[in-house]
């Protein structure tokens, strides 16, 4: 790979197809990792990739700038600028500024800013639009990377929305009465993928910890056609900018990006949403500005069944504090809104001040959202990783909740007094445990159990093999009282049995 560098870079000094060969050089650097090997080539000999910027082939003064933004050496910086000035070619500009990106050029911010100002009062035309919007993208970014967006304050926590939260497909009625329990007021509707709702405030939304995403529905900009120009144009024309002041504190510009659910592939998919961010910008004098970083709101664009484009908005200035207390976790750790789901489907087979034990803790989420949901007293929670065990203290303490966390394998696990509950995340098939792995854990966890449990225990078990806990209850000491599908694409179920002794 070395030697097709070097031949590269020396046809190039040659003036051999200098268009072609720097395209070439960029890939192979930047599927190879070849970076310091051409600038070793490249040093000494900086003016050769200097002069191509003077060009007579566009495409040529193109390839030459990208490439010297991939190489980053320092004096190429004001080359660079000196060449985007001086640029005569639409297409060509932006170039110039993705190349400066790699450098540090904040001598030249108030300079970008002026272009910036200058660009903005530009007339467009459908022959200039496209490459001024690029043009007007880099420099944007390029101003936001020095000096960041100055973030709005959320405020808005007692006005009145329209609210989408996505939740559990088989458990929304859940998530509904939750929230209609909090929100008398509220009007609810059942959809596909959970609950649309007017609502009188916010206040609401710590309390309910079953929903997935909370997303916001603007009137007026609710659906569109699925064509970049009449997305852009029903967002510029509706209330969005009321309704992010109402909410905020400051004033525009705010910065959004995009996020497009569709069956298009990611090349299709990055054109599509490149030319909507740009129509966004233009259409709304840029007081909505697409930004790759510091952005604080998303709109997130749905294609549904029908062909069309279903458009909603979720404000990253509204954190979501549920499960702020999971500092740490590790791969098999469970979702926390899982975990929070699981206790809620339970919460009526719970009781105040059980004695509860989690036999594969992991790093503590079940046992956390369990006591949120019904207040226990004594909390075991038991793992044979020690890395899960420390993460586990770790986020107990953040929750504020005394859990009392062993690193020991379960199956060697002895206690002064037997629990009235236990709640867990049960070890699934993955990396190295092979499905006979789990079945025998499995078999030996109710061998095991009835040591440990009061008569009339309850068992609270988020399970990929519902199937196996079926058979096995059939030659123990329990009896299955719910079993709730979760899942069906992961297999997930949350099942709840009740343990007597014979």
């Amino acid at each position: 790979m070395e030697i097709m560098v070097k031949e590269l870079w020396e046809q190039v000094q040659n003036g051999q197809e200098e268009r072609q060969n720097l395209s070439k050089i960029r890939q192979v650097i930047k599927d190879n990792g070849e970076r310091r090997k051409l600038s070793a080539l490249v040093e000494g000999k900086e003016d050769v990739l200097i002069g191509l910027l003077q060009s007579e082939d566009a495409k040529t003064r193109k390839n030459a700038a990208l490439l010297m933004g991939d190489l980053r050496n320092p004096p190429f910086l004001a080359q660079l600028w000196k060449a985007y000035q001086e640029e005569d070619q639409r297409f060509v500009k932006s170039s110039y500024l993705s190349a400066m990106e790699n450098f540090d050029y904040r001598e030249y911010l108030d300079a970008l800013k002026a272009r910036l100002a200058e660009l903005k009062d530009e007339t467009v035309t459908e022959e200039n639009q496209k490459h001024v919007m690029e043009e007007l993208r880099k420099l944007s970014f390029l101003i936001l990377h020095i000096e960041g967006v100055s973030v709005h304050r959320f405020t808005g926590w007692n006005e009145a929305y329209d609210v989408f939260l996505i939740t559990n497909r088989n458990f929304r009625e859940l998530t509904r009465d939750e929230l209609t329990a909090l929100e008398p007021s509220a009007k609810t509707k059942l959809l596909g993928a959970g609950v649309m709702a007017r609502v009188a405030n916010l206040n609401w939304i710590r309390e309910i910890r079953t929903y997935q995403e909370l997303l916001f529905v603007v009137r007026g900009m609710e659906s569109s056609e699925m064509e970049p120009e009449q997305i852009a144009k029903t967002i510029a024309d509706s209330p969005l900018l009321a309704f992010l002041a109402k909410s905020h504190e400051g004033k525009a510009p705010y910065y959004f990006r995009l996020e497009l659910k569709s069956k298009m592939d990611l090349g299709q998919k990055s054109v599509f949403l490149k030319k909507v961010s740009a129509r966004i910008e233009a259409l709304s004098d840029r007081k909505l500005v697409n930004t790759t970083e510091n952005y604080e709101f998303e709109l997130r664009l749905i294609e549904n069944k029908l062909g069309k484009c279903n458009i909603m908005i979720k404000l990253f200035t509204l954190k979501d504090m549920r499960f702020t207390y999971r500092r740490d976790v590790i791969p098999t750790s469970i979702r926390p809104v899982n975990a929070a789901l699981t206790a809620a489907l339970a919460r009526e087979y719970m009781k105040e001040d059980a004695q509860v034990l989690d036999p594969f803790c992991g790093v503590g989420t079940m046992l956390i959202e369990r006591h949120k949901a019904v207040r226990a007293n004594t909390s075991y929670g038991i793992d044979i990783l020690e890395e899960a065990v420390l993460k586990a203290r770790e986020n107990a303490e953040a929750a504020k909740q005394v859990i009392h966390f062993v690193n020991r394998d379960f199956f060697e696990f002895t206690h002064d007094y037997r629990f009235d509950e236990v709640i867990t995340d049960m070890p699934f098939k993955m990396g190295r445990l092979t499905d006979d792995d789990v079945r025998g854990i499995y078999e030996r966890f109710f061998q095991k159990l009835p040591e440990l449990l009061n008569d009339g225990a309850v068992l609270i078990l988020y399970t990929h093999n519902h199937e196996d806990v079926a058979k096995l209850t059939f030659r123990t000491s329990f009896s299955i009282l719910k079993d709730y599908e979760v899942s069906q694409k992961e297999g997930t179920h949350v099942m709840i049995l009740r343990y007597a002794e014979k």
